[in-house]
């Protein structure tokens, strides 16, 4: 029987998607395997089968099992689905050393996903060594090729000031939130940088660690937003919809995902340390 931690403030069914979830990430159950079966966790886990129904609901929810009936639990192949990006963020922090790059339109979403990790990194259940955290989005004090109005196509700068409020409120937050990290010496080596740059942010993009990788195209939409009290009809790109697709590096070396994660990580490069600049909050 696995004893589930009990100082552990999660209650049993995240804590076994959790450790279900590492051992899909680490390969130990790969593409195509089939996870244990029901009965076989619930005794494994010492813990009722409604328990063990939920871990593995929220597998599924994040695009990392399939269900088949009358066959079992299944590990989904990385080109049937895209998988969410929050664990994979969670577990970053469980490093030694962590650092994550980001490019995209404001920020938002990374916010969301890092506040939990480093909520335990105060707690003192996560200990990583190093934070690194480098952020590239679009400059909101100059015009806008997209997101645009959509009648003619032209920049709308008070939609640029909204964006800028959004942009700023998280971005201002993961600064401060790994800043802290130091002045408390919670972590020896925290460091979080933004630079801005006058790219159309098409899509986004992040390197999680230097092994993984999750991209995503924003579509593109028209929409109407309501801004002190007048109507901005604009095509606007929409983050939320974005799909998520991870590429990681598996320790057999027999794909062409590591080759992709290099080429992400040199774009990241070239884009950071040519055109993009250092930020200032407008």
């Amino acid at each position: 029987m696995t004893n589930l931690d009990p100082d552990d403030p999660r209650p049993p069914y995240q804590q076994i998607a959790a450790e279900l979830r590492a051992a899909i990430k680490t390969g130990e159950y790969g593409p195509g395997d089939k996870l244990p079966s029901g009965p076989d966790l619930t005794k494994r886990y010492g813990v009722a089968k409604m328990t063990v129904d939920r871990a593995l609901a929220v597998l599924r929810e994040e695009g990392l099992t399939v269900s088949r009936q009358g066959s079992g639990v299944f590990v989904r192949s990385r080109t049937e689905r895209p998988v969410g990006l929050r664990p994979y963020i969670e577990r970053a922090f469980e490093a030694e050393q962590v650092s994550i790059d980001f490019a995209g339109f404001s920020g938002e979403t990374l916010f969301g996903v890092m506040s939990e990790p480093l909520d335990k990194i105060r707690a003192g259940r996560l200990t990583p060594t190093s934070v690194r955290v480098r952020l590239m989005v679009p400059d909101t004090n100059a015009a806008w090729s997209l997101p645009c109005r959509s009648d003619d196509l032209s920049d709308d700068p008070d939609f640029r000031e909204r964006a800028a409020n959004i942009t700023n409120r998280s971005l201002g937050a993961i600064l401060d939130g790994v800043q802290e990290l130091a002045d408390l010496g919670l972590v020896a080596d925290a460091s979080a940088e933004v630079r801005i740059h006058r790219l159309a942010p098409l899509f986004k993009l992040y390197v999680i660690n230097e092994t993984d990788v999750f991209f995503g195209f924003y579509p593109v939409v028209p929409r109407t937003i309501k801004i002190k009290g007048d109507d901005h009809p604009v095509y606007d790109l929409m983050g939320k919809d974005a799909t998520l697709f991870h590429f990681a590096i598996q320790e057999d070396g027999g794909s062409v995902e590591p080759a992709y994660i290099a080429q992400a990580r040199a774009w990241f490069d070239s884009v950071w340390t040519t055109i993009a600049r250092e930020y200032g909050p407008a």
